[in-house]
């Protein structure tokens, strides 16, 4: 397919039926390995309400009780197409533990523990980059940025291509 643009909107559901969705995002990739994820992507209005309806469709149809990311991809022509759903936090929606009132852990934790959801409004926009590998040593210098949020998973081998952490930057809202 040839498209425009890879997309992902994490979504949540409650036992009770309650649904969130946080905004659409970006995901670019390297090598087939996810590097950037962009928050909010920089689609229209009506093709982002459109994404995040089929989240909520899916999550309904699968009477999900959790988070699910669902990725799409958008065509030239502006037609979304789901590409592979994920029933899980998921790396695409890392940004969500900086940028967000309620990230996409907190909010899994709300779903299953049949608490009420929490709002996903963003507070900020965000670029979220992994660091692959050896990458990971330059987190002197990732923490050195004062708008840049520096995560660690603590995995003992630094691998090539593998995801050792991620930094999230912050800028204000659009």
């Amino acid at each position: 397919m040839d498209f425009a643009l890879e997309i992902s909107v994490i979504v949540a559901r409650s036992a009770c039926g309650d649904v969130a969705t946080w905004v659409p995002v970006e995901n670019r990739h390297e090598n087939h390995i996810l590097r950037r994820t962009i928050a909010p992507a920089p689609i229209g209005p009506s093709v982002a309400a459109y994404a995040e309806a089929i989240a909520r469709r899916i999550a309904e149809a699968l009477a999900l009780e959790g988070v699910l990311a669902v990725e799409m991809f958008v065509g030239r022509d502006g037609k979304v197409l789901v590409n592979e759903l994920a029933p899980r936090p998921h790396n695409s929606g890392h940004w969500t533990i900086d940028a967000c009132a309620v990230s996409q852990f907190e909010q899994c934790v709300r779903a299953v523990a049949g608490l009420p959801l929490g709002p996903t409004e963003r507070h900020a926009d965000a670029v979220m980059e992994n660091l692959l590998g050896c990458e990971v040593e330059r987190w002197t210098e990732l923490v050195a940025d004062r708008d840049a949020r520096l995560h660690l998973y603590g995995k003992k081998e630094a691998r090539p291509g593998r995801k050792i952490g991620h930094v999230t930057r912050l800028t204000p809202r659009r």
